[in-house]
């Protein structure tokens, strides 16, 4: 292992979060892109059998326990609960369709969305504010973050499953059924599953 890639080796294990190419190159002093990309498909390869991996999320590389080592480092089981309807659905679209406006979320769905929705999924991580729409208005659009590709192990958007994946699955709701195709089992805490934001099988209107 060479000098750079050594260098590309600590800077990752020091950071607090995840760090681009671009970042790394900065970070060693202007070193070139080409070759901080290279040490770091070689540092990727380095580490894929050992107890811990390298990987990328949305163009940004850090560490993490290797899948299959995640249960010896869990030291109680966490009682988790779904995201309530609402909220997958709305997940689904911001997913598919970012950067997408609220009003645009509502026109997918057909029914209103409260401001609550969005926060349970900004306060997950998942969802971030992605500027504004230039558009009468200035609507406020949203996008997901590295932090979704990286819970659902996703390299970037376009690995997200396609519509003959989610028909070879028998799903015919793209709304409501590619969340679930995508997460599979996975739960998070959704602290408001009783009112609106919460809302798991009630009516379809949200106050």
């Amino acid at each position: 292992m060479d000098d750079l890639a050594r260098g590309v080796e600590a800077a990752l294990f020091a950071a607090e979060e995840p760090m681009s190419a671009e970042a790394l190159a900065g970070f060693l002093g202007d070193a070139p892109l080409a070759e901080i990309r290279s040490s770091l498909r070689d540092l990727a390869e380095h580490y894929s059998e050992r107890g811990i991996r390298l990987v990328e999320r949305g163009k940004r590389w850090h560490f993490q326990t290797a899948p299959d080592l995640a249960h010896l480092l869990r030291r109680e089981s966490e009682r988790t609960r779904k995201l309530s309807r609402a909220a997958t659905e709305v997940l689904a679209i911001i997913a598919y369709h970012e950067p997408v406006s609220r009003a645009e979320i509502e026109s997918i769905r057909g029914v209103q969305t409260s401001g609550g929705t969005l926060d349970v999924l900004m306060e997950a991580g998942w969802v971030k504010i992605a500027g504004r729409r230039e558009a009468p208005g200035r609507p406020t659009i949203y996008a997901t973050t590295p932090e979704f590709l990286d819970h659902f192990g996703l390299s970037t958007r376009r690995d997200l499953p396609g519509i003959d994946e989610l028909r070879a699955t028998g799903l015919l709701d793209p709304v409501e059924e590619a969340y679930d195709a995508l997460i599979g089992d996975d739960e998070v805490v959704d602290p408001d599953d009783e009112d609106e934001s919460g809302l798991e099988e009630g009516g379809r209107s949200e106050a």
